[in-house]
């Protein structure tokens, strides 16, 4: 399982938090349970399986940074700005597999009530954990097997192309079975939420840092995750023995967060 914990590490990008943010206008007394994810994969489906112009227009009009970040950073096609962009980008897609991927994806999360409202439940559980944590702006879109999830100030993107299930058929030729188990509409909102949270409370020093604080500060926010689903979601050594040192510690889940010493956890071994 510790595993796991690398392969989603490679799935995510994050955007720097400079970048402009378009949120949604939340009642500032109800923010949480109006959480929903924005359906941007729609017009990306539109234009790039029909051409509509008027799509790739309010691609630009209404998610500009998902759609620079999309053009630019996952698929690496050019500036947004380019003459040329908009050609580049619908031709991209113009092969068969990832014709077949889109329409896959598009009648695969024709609805996706259940995962709206588990993301409204969890927000509302960690804002009681965490009463300061913004507010996140939560899309989707349609990458080409690429990133999983896209992280930025107050933004969540989620790649649906990369949640098809297990048993996708077009998975088989490119993901082990283990990387396979958490391609699942089940991991959307943890994996979100665990990156969410990492883009928050980053490590300090990452690159210069052992492999065991790498590891358990990925399990402190794995923990924290799995006390926002109200399910241990998340199960490694790792997990547990930041429960253990919380418990025995009796700490604040924003003071577990914050701290970036690791000195004082006890030694994590194979078992539970």
């Amino acid at each position: 399982m510790p595993r796991k914990i690398f392969y989603i590490l490679f799935s995510v990008i994050f955007l720097c938090s400079a970048c402009e943010l378009k949120l949604k206008p939340y009642d500032d007394n109800d923010e949480y349970s109006l959480i929903e994810v924005s359906r941007y994969d729609r017009l990306e489906s539109r234009y790039l399986t029909t051409g509509d112009f008027s799509a790739l227009q309010q691609m630009n009009m209404d998610y500009p940074i998902e759609t620079r970040t999309l053009v630019e950073k996952m698929l690496r096609l050019g500036e947004v700005s380019d003459p040329d962009i908009s050609t580049r980008f619908l031709r991209f897609y113009q092969d068969s597999v990832l014709q077949t991927l889109i329409a896959d994806v598009e009648a695969e999360y024709a609805n996706m009530n259940d995962i709206n409202m588990r993301f409204r439940k969890s927000f509302d559980k960690l804002t009681e954990l965490l009463p300061n944590l913004p507010v996140p702006n939560i899309y989707a879109q349609i990458g080409a097997l690429d990133q999983s999830i896209v992280i930025g100030e107050k933004m969540i993107g989620i790649s649906l192309d990369k949640y098809m299930g297990a048993d996708y058929p077009l998975y088989q030729k490119y993901y082990t079975a283990d990387q396979r188990k958490s391609m699942t509409r089940k991991y959307i909102v943890p994996e979100s939420l665990a990156f969410y949270l990492l883009s928050i409370y980053p490590m300090d020093n990452y690159d210069s840092r052992t492999q065991i604080e790498k590891d358990l500060h990925m399990g402190k926010v794995m923990w924290v995750v799995n006390k926002a689903l109200g399910e241990t979601f998340f199960d490694t050594p790792y997990v547990h023995a930041v429960g253990r040192y919380v418990q025995k510690h009796r700490l604040e889940v924003s003071d577990l967060l914050a701290d970036d010493d690791y000195s004082h956890f006890p030694t994590v071994r194979g078992g539970k």
